[in-house]
């Protein structure tokens, strides 16, 4: 999930969603701003999904539309932040460092 905070706390946020099994490359499914982007905001803190201010990516993903995959400006972004999730996966939670 990536959020971002316009001019005057207008927020924004795209939601993904990515299975090796059924996807090519992860799938915008949901975003917004506003009270929408907080809704999304919300799901997300509560099903313990992992939020990432991205300001830049967010922009790119609220003009893809819902259920359809990233662009491939995109992949580089969301490939770094996936690596980073992985690695706390893997730590159990805990976020790794360089080394780790």
């Amino acid at each position: 999930m990536t959020v971002d905070r316009e001019k005057g706390d207008i927020k924004k946020a795209a939601a993904l969603r990515y299975d090796k099994k059924l996807d090519s490359a992860p799938r915008v499914i949901a975003s917004g701003r506003g009270w929408i982007a907080e809704k999304i905001i919300d799901e997300a803190r509560k099903r313990g999904i992992p939020l990432v201010e991205d300001s830049l990516l967010v922009s790119v993903l609220l003009g893809v539309n819902l259920g359809e995959e990233i662009p491939e400006e995109a992949y580089l972004a969301v490939a770094r932040i996936l690596v980073f999730l992985s690695k706390i996966d893997s730590a159990g939670g805990e976020v790794l460092g360089k080394d780790g």
